[in-house]
C-alpha cells in the first residue's frame, strides 16, 4: 500500500525510513487480516503495530471524512510500565504529525473518576493490561464502549499468552469479536520461538490464515560477554555474583547508564544494597521492582526516562519492551534461565535496530558458568526458546462467565460458542460447559446449599431466553457485580502489607508472612532504605527511616525454570571435552576431575552418583529438569526410600541436580525411579501435600468462589487459606469431581511441579540410567551439596558462609589420587 505522506514526512524528519515490516503491517490492515510481527528490540516494533491507527486518523486517508469517534485501537501489555512508556513514546508521532488522537493508559493505578469517565468517553488508543480489560468487559456499557473497536494491539505477546493471563486474554478477544465483528487482531514480539504456534493462538479458531504473518528486518547481532573474577576462581556455590560488586561498579562508572536485572525481588535489593555500599563516587543509582509502591516507580522510570540514572536494579518488572535508548549496558546477574529470556533483556540496551546491543552475564556459581554460556551460545546463533501452549483453564474461564454476566444477561450457547472460538477453549464440550455454569450459579453440588455461592441464575422460562436454543442467565443480585469488580484477576501472590512513613507516604509492599515475624524496633532494607517498624495496624506496616542494618525482605514467587532447550545445550558442553579449552582454568580442572573420578552426564543419560560423607550415604541425580520437577521428583524418591528401609535424612535440589541422602545407602536407584511413581506415589502425594491446598487455594481466588476484598476492608493471608482449606476439605469428601478441584490438579500437575518433564526423566530412566558408587563426594555434586540446610534461607544472604563450606567441600571432591569406582546399572 501507499504509505500516508504524514508517516513518510514525520519519519524523513527524523532522518528515518518506514522499514519493509512496518509497510507490510500497514498491508495487512488494508487487506483486512489480523497481523502476527516478530521484530528483533530496536525494530520499530510497537511503532509498526501503531502505524496503521495512525493512518486511519491522517488527513489524507480521511480525505475529508470526519474524525473517527470512539475507541478506535485497545493496546494491551503485560506490565503496567510497559503501558506507560508507549504512552510517552507514541505522543510524539501524534503530535508532531498533529493527528487529533486522544491516549489514556487504564491500569489499576488509574483513578476511579477517571476510569469512570473513559467508559463514557473514552479515549481514541487506550493502553491496559488483560485484567483491566477483562474488568471494563464486565460493564453493560462495554457493548456500547467496544462497538467502534477497530483493532486491538498485544504487545510482548510470548510473555503471557502461554499462562492463565494469555487464557483471559484469549476470552477477552473472542468476547470483543463478538461486540466488533470488525476489530482486527495484532500481536507483537521479538522472542516467539514457534511463529505458527502464536498464529494459531492469535486467530479466531480454525482461520489461521487471516493472520498475516510479518518477520522483521535482521538486526545487529548483540554482543554479550560472561564476566569472570580477575584473580579469584568462579565460586562454587551461591546465587547472588556478590564476587562481581567491584567489576560491576566500575563497569557503571565508565558507562552513560546500566541496566542490571535480577531473578528476584529478593536479589533486587539485596544487589541494590551491595552497590550502594560499593559507591564511592554517589553515583545516582535506582531499584526497580513490581512490590515497590506505583510513585516510587513512576519516579524511577521518570528519571530513567530522562536520563539522570547511571544504574537500575530492576526484575522483570522492566525487562519487556520499555524503551530508554541511552542504556549502554544490560547486566544479568545470575543464570538467565532461557535464550529467549535473555534476548529479551538484552534488548534494553541501545534498543536500536542498526546498533548491536551489550550484555553482561554474572554466574553466581560453576554450574551457572555453564548455563550462561550455553544461553550465550543459543543467543549468538539466535535461537530462541519458550513455553508450549495448554489447554486453557477452567477457574479463569469461570471467572469469564461472571464478568459476562456483570455486563448483561447471556444465552449459554452463544456465549459457549464464543468460548470455543479461542484455541485455548475449544476443547470446552456441552458437558464441561454445564459444570462451569452450575459452579458459577451455585458452588457446586456440594456447597449450593450456601446462598453466597449462589451468584448467577436462569431466567424465567427456561431454555426460550437464547436465540440459539439454551438458556439466558443472569445475575442473581446486583451487588455481585461489585463483588465480583473487586475480586477479578489472575495474579494471586501472596497477601501483602504497605510499607508507610508515619505521613502517609507508601514505599510499597512486603509479604504477609515476613511482616508476621517483625515487631516494633526491627529493622529491614527496601526499596532502598533502610526502615525500623514502629508499628503493624491491620493491613499496614508504619516506618521510620533508620541507620542501623537490617534483613531484606523475601517474596514467595514461582521460581524461574530452566528451559529443556538451555539445559539440552549443558549437558551438551559437559561431554564437549574439546570444548573445555575455552572454560576458565579452574572450571575446566572441575569438569576434568569429574570426568576423571566419575562420569559426565551428557545427553542420553540419566547419571547417579552414591557416596558417604559425614556419616550419611547421599545420592546425586543428574537430571538438569529444573528446581520445580526436581523438588517433586525429591519428595518421591524420599518416599519410596522409606518404604524401603532405607531411612531418607532429606533432600535438597536446584535446577540441576537433586542430593538425597540418609542412613543406608543407596546400591540401586533403579526402583527409586520407576515411571509408576507417577501413578501411585504422585498422586498420594500431591493430594496429601500442600501443593494441591496452595493450588485449590489459587483456583478459588481467580474463580471468584473466595474473595479477597470486601467493601472497606480485605482478607488477610490466614483468612483466605482458612476459608480456602475449609471448602477443600469439603469439596474432597462430598464431590471431588468438583470442577475447581479439577483445575487445581491441572495447577499443580504442570504449573508447581512439572510434572511433564518429571514424567519424561522417569521414562528416561529405564533406558539412560547410569549408577556410579564413589568413595567421596564429586566435583559436580559440590554446588547443590553446599545447600543443604540453608533451603530456607533467602538467596544472596548466605554466600559468605557457603563459598567457605563449599571450600572444604571442593578439597575433598578434588584430591586426585585414583578413585575407587563401581559401576551398577
Amino acid at each position: 500500500m501507499t504509505v500516508p505522506p504524514e508517516i513518510d514526512r514525520w519519519f524523513a524528519g527524523r532522518g528515518w525510513r518506514v522499514r519493509r515490516h512496518q509497510a507490510e503491517m500497514l498491508d495487512a490492515r488494508d487487506d483486512g487480516r489480523h497481523a502476527l510481527l516478530v521484530a528483533d528490540t530496536g525494530a520499530g516494533k510497537t511503532l509498526a503495530g501503531f502505524l496503521p491507527t495512525l493512518a486511519d486518523f491522517c488527513p489524507s486517508r480521511l480525505d475529508g471524512a470526519p474524525v473517527p469517534e470512539g475507541l478506535h485501537t485497545l493496546y494491551v501489555s503485560p506490565l503496567k510500565a510497559l503501558a506507560h512508556d508507549v504512552q510517552r513514546n507514541l505522543m510524539a508521532p501524534i503530535e508532531e504529525m498533529g493527528l487529533p488522537i486522544r491516549v489514556e493508559t487504564r491500569s489499576g493505578d488509574t483513578p476511579s473518576d477517571r476510569k469512570k469517565r473513559q467508559r463514557a468517553r473514552p479515549p481514541h488508543v487506550l493502553l491496559t493490561t488483560p485484567e483491566s480489560l477483562s474488568l471494563l468487559l464486565s460493564y453493560p456499557d462495554s457493548l456500547t464502549m467496544f462497538a467502534s473497536l477497530q483493532r486491538i494491539v498485544i504487545d510482548e505477546v510470548h510473555a503471557f499468552a502461554t499462562g492463565k493471563r494469555g487464557d483471559l486474554l484469549a476470552l477477552a478477544l473472542s468476547r470483543l469479536q463478538a461486540i466488533a465483528p470488525q476489530m482486527q487482531r495484532t500481536a507483537l514480539s521479538a522472542t516467539v520461538a514457534d511463529p505458527q504456534a502464536f498464529r494459531e493462538w492469535l486467530a479466531p479458531w480454525g482461520d489461521i490464515d487471516s493472520v498475516a504473518l510479518v518477520e522483521g528486518e535482521q538486526g545487529a547481532p548483540p554482543q554479550v560477554e560472561i564476566l569472570l573474577p580477575h584473580e579469584e576462581r568462579v565460586p562454587w556455590g551461591g546465587h547472588a555474583g556478590r564476587w562481581a560488586i567491584p567489576q560491576l561498579y566500575e563497569e557503571i562508572r565508565h558507562n552513560r547508564t546500566t541496566l542490571v536485572f535480577t531473578n528476584t525481588r529478593f536479589l533486587a535489593e539485596f544487589v541494590f544494597e551491595l552497590l550502594w555500599d560499593a559507591n564511592d563516587d554517589n553515583l545516582p543509582i535506582g531499584i526497580h521492582h513490581g512490590s515497590l509502591s506505583k510513585e516510587a516507580r513512576r519516579k524511577v522510570e521518570g528519571a530513567m526516562a530522562r536520563g539522570e540514572l547511571r544504574a537500575l536494579v530492576a526484575t522483570a518488572s522492566l525487562d519487556l519492551g520499555v524503551d530508554w535508548g541511552d542504556i549502554d549496558c544490560v547486566v544479568q546477574m545470575g543464570a538467565p534461565k532461557g535464550s529467549s529470556r535473555l534476548l529479551q533483556r538484552i534488548g534494553r540496551a541501545n534498543h536500536r535496530l542498526d546498533q548491536p546491543s551489550r550484555a553482561i552475564l554474572v554466574p553466581g556459581n560453576r554450574f551457572e558458568f555453564l548455563e550462561a554460556t550455553a544461553a550465550k551460545d543459543a543467543v549468538d546463533a539466535g535461537q530462541r526458546d519458550g513455553e508450549d501452549f495448554r489447554p486453557g483453564s477452567l477457574d479463569v474461564l469461570a471467572q469469564h462467565v461472571m464478568a459476562c454476566a456483570c455486563a448483561g444477561p447471556f444465552g449459554e450457547r452463544a456465549l459457549l460458542a464464543e468460548v470455543r472460538s479461542s484455541l485455548a477453549y475449544v476443547w470446552i464440550d456441552a458437558e464441561v460447559w454445564q459444570r462451569v455454569l452450575n459452579f458459577v450459579a451455585t458452588g457446586g453440588y456440594a456447597l449450593k446449599a450456601y446462598d453466597r455461592f449462589h451468584r448467577i441464575v436462569r431466567e424465567p422460562g427456561g431454555v426460550d431466553g437464547d436465540a440459539n436454543g439454551g438458556a439466558t442467565w443472569r445475575l442473581a443480585h446486583p451487588e455481585h457485580a461489585a463483588r465480583h469488580r473487586m475480586n477479578a484477576g489472575i495474579i494471586v501472590d501472596s497477601e501483602m502489607l504497605d510499607v508507610r512513613f508515619r505521613n502517609g507516604r507508601s514505599l510499597g509492599k512486603v509479604e504477609e508472612r515476613f511482616a508476621a515475624a517483625l515487631s516494633p524496633g526491627d529493622t529491614f532494607r527496601f526499596a532502598g532504605m533502610t526502615l525500623e517498624v514502629e508499628q503493624i495496624k491491620d493491613m499496614e506496616l508504619q516506618v521510620r527511616a533508620s541507620k542501623t542494618a537490617g534483613m531484606i525482605p523475601s517474596y514467595g514467587g514461582q521460581r524461574l525454570p530452566l528451559t529443556t532447550h538451555l539445559a539440552g545445550r549443558v549437558r551438551e558442553m559437559l561431554v564437549d571435552r574439546a570444548g573445555w579449552a575455552r572454560f576458565p582454568d579452574d572450571v575446566r580442572e572441575w569438569l576434568e576431575v569429574q570426568d576423571w573420578r566419575s562420569r559426565m552426564p551428557g545427553p542420553g543419560q540419566l547419571l547417579v552418583e552414591s557416596f558417604p560423607h559425614g556419616r550419611k550415604h547421599f545420592s546425586v541425580y543428574y537430571t538438569f529438569e529444573g528446581w520445580n520437577a526436581n523438588q517433586s521428583l525429591g519428595m518421591l524418591i524420599t518416599r519410596r526410600m522409606e518404604e524401603r528401609g532405607l531411612s531418607p535424612g532429606g533432600f535438597i535440589a536446584n535446577d540441576y541436580s537433586l542430593a538425597v541422602w540418609g542412613l543406608r545407602p543407596v546400591t540401586d536407584p533403579a526402583p527409586l525411579l520407576s515411571p509408576d511413581i507417577l501413578a501411585h506415589e504422585f498422586i498420594d502425594w500431591v493430594t496429601e501435600s500442600h501443593l494441591l491446598r496452595r493450588a485449590f487455594r489459587e483456583v478459588a481466588v481467580i474463580s471468584g468462589l473466595v474473595e479477597r476484598q470486601h467493601p472497606g476492608k480485605r482478607k488477610s493471608g490466614k483468612q483466605v487459606t482458612f476459608s480456602t482449606d475449609l471448602i477443600y476439605d469439603v469439596l474432597r469428601k462430598y464431590e471431588p469431581d468438583h470442577v475447581l478441584l479439577e483445575a487445581a490438579w491441572a495447577d499443580a500437575r504442570s504449573r508447581m511441579t512439572d510434572v511433564a518433564r518429571l514424567a519424561d526423566l522417569l521414562n528416561r530412566a529405564e533406558r539412560e540410567l547410569e549408577h556410579v558408587t564413589l568413595d567421596r563426594v564429586s566435583p559436580l555434586a559440590v554446588p547443590v551439596m553446599t545447600m543443604i540446610g540453608r533451603e530456607s534461607l533467602p538467596q544472596g544472604a548466605i554466600d559468605d558462609e557457603l563459598l567457605l563450606e563449599a571450600e572444604t567441600l571442593a578439597a575433598t571432591a578434588m584430591r586426585t589420587e585414583w578413585p575407587h569406582i563401581s559401576d551398577e546399572d
